[in-house]
């Protein structure tokens, strides 16, 4: 029997692949309206069109909207764009980011620095700023933000700097943010990932460089592990918060010295 619907409205950033499409169509089939946001409308487009249709209206319930994270201008008509659409939002999952190429720190070009800080960081920043002050003035008012963190939020991978600067700052942000947000009821967590197998993690089952210099297959775990643990923390009232999850493919050499 399916669930019936509800009012509550999603927004998922970087939904046009991985981790974020396969979060924003569970939000779907949970009886989410949700927002699609990311850089290319037509994987946008086709990641709803992937989605299926469990409730025989999912030209209302889902919405493709064009957005670049990294450009404040695009950022304020996202939120402009959901708002119109739906009345409010209830739900911004924090997903879009971006990798950088694996280097020694001292060979890391800083455009590839800058890449990384204006998507995963400012990126995140931007959106949160604009969820903030549309959870805030709406009625009911508040809302909750996930934010997509990383393993690299704890621990790096040898050359990665850029990327494991920005996850560990993403933490910051997120107490910052759970923090200022506990007076507006505003609940905001983050769940950290290892080897979701996405496009972006397909190296992962090749060999990866591990903390010994040695190359290692990692073992992923499906990408709709991922999506149901944030429906799961979606789900909960706002009077309760998941501050941090990890969830990470068993086998990984993580857990333990490298």
């Amino acid at each position: 029997m399916m669930k019936a619907h509800h009012d509550r409205v999603a927004l998922v950033t970087g939904a046009g692949s991985g981790i974020g499409a396969a979060t924003a169509s569970a939000l779907v089939a949970d009886g989410w309206r949700v927002v699609y946001a990311g850089r290319r409308l037509d994987a946008l487009q086709a990641a709803i069109a992937a989605a299926g249709d469990p409730w025989d209206d999912i030209a209302e319930r889902a919405l493709a909207v064009r957005a670049d994270v990294t450009d404040p201008d695009s950022v304020a008509a996202l939120f402009a764009a959901t708002v119109a659409r739906y009345g409010r939002l209830d739900l911004l999952f924090n997903n879009a980011g971006v990798f950088t190429v694996g280097a020694p720190l001292d060979e890391l070009p800083l455009a590839q620095w800058r890449a990384a800080v204006d998507t995963n960081l400012s990126g995140a920043f931007l959106c949160l700023q604009q969820a903030f002050r549309v959870m805030k003035a709406q009625t009911p008012r508040g809302g909750r933000i996930i934010n997509n963190g990383s393993l690299s939020a704890h621990s790096p991978r040898p050359g990665s700097a850029a990327y494991t600067a920005t996850k560990h700052a993403i933490t910051g942000l997120t107490k910052a943010a759970a923090l200022d947000g506990r007076a507006h009821d505003i609940a905001v967590g983050q769940i950290d990932v290892g080897n979701a197998a996405t496009a972006m993690t397909t190296a992962m089952t090749q060999g990866v460089r591990q903390a010994d210099g040695t190359l290692r297959a990692e073992p992923v775990i499906d990408v709709q592990h991922v999506a149901d643990m944030v429906v799961q923390m979606a789900r909960l009232p706002l009077q309760a918060n998941v501050l941090a999850m990890t969830l990470m493919a068993t086998g990984m050499p993580y857990v333990g010295r490298g």
